[in-house]
């Protein structure tokens, strides 16, 4: 598929806004990520690089070409903006009363946005408070958390899943 093709193609029904992410490589992987799953659009928050860049090129060899994204100032300000226009808004982050990734359900028909944090504080408190739901991926081992374009991997993944069109 070309980029004119791809940028044409319905899209999941999904926003992915990335909270202070410092990593390049990382951003890159997100944009890769988005593009291979058709994922709507990418957020890109605060201190979170954006495109051009050789560094996010590398790991998005050229998904930042075909993937639609903006930047907003803070993640709040673009968490408060998607909410306003009703899209429910998940955080991938653990947290007291998260939910088990595989047990949260997204609805066909609904708009979401997902929002995944910095490489070491995760999401912002401020931004964990607004958002409708929180989601974590169950983990065993001696780590506790999982690297940022990996953990968004999974979560789209699950989403696409719930919400793509397969036929």
């Amino acid at each position: 598929m070309s980029v004119e093709e791809f940028r044409a193609a319905d899209k999941l029904p999904l926003t992915v806004v990335v909270d202070n992410v410092r990593s390049l490589n990382n951003i890159g992987s997100i944009f890769r990520t988005c593009d291979g799953f058709g994922v709507e659009k990418i957020v890109l928050c605060g201190i979170s690089a954006t495109p051009p860049s050789p560094e996010i090129h590398k790991t998005a060899l050229g998904a930042e070409e075909s993937m639609a994204w903006e930047y907003a100032p803070t993640t709040i300000e673009a968490v408060r903006r998607l909410k306003s226009e009703g899209v429910a808004v998940c955080c991938l982050e653990q947290v007291m009363d998260s939910v088990a990734l595989q047990d949260y359900a997204p609805e066909p028909g609904r708009r979401y946005a997902l929002v995944v944090g910095n490489e070491v504080d995760g999401v912002s408190q401020e931004v964990v408070d607004a958002c409708d739901a929180c989601l974590e991926i169950p983990q065993r081992g001696t780590k506790h958390s999982l690297n940022v374009a990996v953990s968004a991997g999974i979560a789209i993944w699950h989403f696409f899943g719930h919400l793509a069109d397969f036929r």
